[in-house]
């Protein structure tokens, strides 16, 4: 089983690399995108005797305790077999 865990900024911490990127597109004449935030990405590789419910707990815990600042950031993730 793999986790993919999303670790953002929360909306109400300034993204300046966000917003450089942003600004970025509008310069290259991208159109439709309305805002950027930018973020880090991280795949666990669970053991395979790990059962939904508890992989479930643990990835969370895993990425409240360790992943993120809880100050500043936030987090989703999913599970997949």
């Amino acid at each position: 089983m793999k986790a993919y865990v999303y670790v953002t900024l929360k909306r109400s911490v300034l993204d300046p690399q966000g917003q450089t990127i942003q600004s970025a597109l509008k310069k290259m004449q991208y159109q439709g995108v309305d805002d950027v935030r930018q973020g880090k990405y991280f795949i666990l590789t669970l053991e395979d005797a790990l059962d939904a419910a508890t992989a479930h707990t643990e990835v969370e815990r895993i990425a409240r305790e360790v992943l993120t600042n809880p100050v500043i950031e936030e987090f989703t993730f999913r599970l997949e077999d």
